[in-house]
């Protein structure tokens, strides 16, 4: 900006140049801009509050199916079934629920960007890899929210299970 401004004093030494800045500068600093930032940026602050409640939600869910079934987790480790494999039947329930999540919301959202897409200029009305990538972090994070409660029924001892209730 500096060699710039030299240039056109040299030119015209008359010439009155105020606040110079770059075309990327004033594009940056405009109100419009501003506005469409703090609006991306409101918009991700509520996704990511909706994912937190999602993977809360099903934490709850896993973990008060797995304290329902706390009895029968105890008879099926008091007849001889092992940690893993009532870590792995908790992971399969909680896996089947995200699959389900999961392809209801991929149905629905393509239902939805197709209902939408005369509204798009410019956009796809639905593209594959972002919808896998949302899809891939939600069975993640609903993975993750369920490995607590598995792993809570995994340890749980027979005789105080069966004892319990």
């Amino acid at each position: 900006m500096p060699s710039l401004e030299s240039a056109l004093r040299s030119i015209d030494s008359g010439m009155a140049i105020y606040d110079p800045m770059t075309m990327d500068a004033k594009i940056h600093d405009a109100p419009s801009t501003y506005l469409h930032r703090s609006s991306a940026w409101l918009v991700g602050g509520f996704a990511a509050t909706a994912l937190l409640l999602g993977v809360v939600g099903l934490y709850g869910i896993i973990a008060y199916s797995v304290s329902q079934r706390t009895r029968e987790i105890g008879v099926r480790m008091a007849l001889g079934a092992q940690r893993g494999n009532v870590h792995r039947m908790v992971m399969r329930q909680a896996s089947r629920l995200t699959l389900m999540g999961v392809g209801l919301g991929l149905i629905c959202s393509i239902g939805a960007a197709l209902l939408m897409r005369k509204l798009l200029f410019g956009v796809a009305a639905w593209d594959a890899p972002t919808l896998a990538a949302v899809a891939l972090v939600l069975a993640s994070a609903s993975l993750v929210a369920s490995f607590l409660p598995a792993r809570r029924a995994a340890m749980v001892e027979p005789i105080e299970a069966l004892r319990t209730q």
